[in-house]
């Protein structure tokens, strides 16, 4: 099984311009209880690093440019977020990288709980012993 899901936005739009819509249990396979967006990342600034025990989440770049780095422990796979029309979802259990992002990136992430720092695993090796 590949780590790498990634979900397709359908465009909506006309003359006027476009339009993604992101609806919980729906485009968005889990409810969604925060919503947070990273942007201005200086060049050559790594993001991430680190897992969650329960909380899942959706990342998209609504502009710009993002590398990603997903890893079960036993696979890592890499994966260039380059379009608003397209997201990943990433599981919990899963270490996250995010690195190369381009000047005017906006990684947009929805996640599936609220913001608890005990539900982080911010020690590699540690999340490691976690996923055995």
């Amino acid at each position: 099984m590949s780590l790498v899901q990634l979900i397709d936005f359908p465009p909506l739009g006309d003359d006027r311009g476009s339009l993604v819509a992101l609806e919980a249990n729906k485009s968005i396979p889990f409810d969604i209880k925060r919503v947070y967006y990273i942007f201005g990342t200086e060049q050559g600034v790594a993001r991430g690093f680190h897992a969650h025990k329960e909380l899942k989440q959706v990342a998209v770049c609504v502009t710009g440019r993002c590398r990603m780095v997903l890893d079960d422990g036993k696979h890592r796979e890499e994966v260039w977020l380059d379009s608003p029309t397209k997201g990943i979802l990433i599981e919990d259990m899963i270490w996250r990288e995010m690195h190369d992002f381009s000047e005017d990136c906006v990684l947009l992430v929805l996640a599936s709980e609220y913001y608890d720092e005990s539900d982080y695993i911010r020690d590699y090796d540690q999340f490691l012993e976690c996923s055995r």
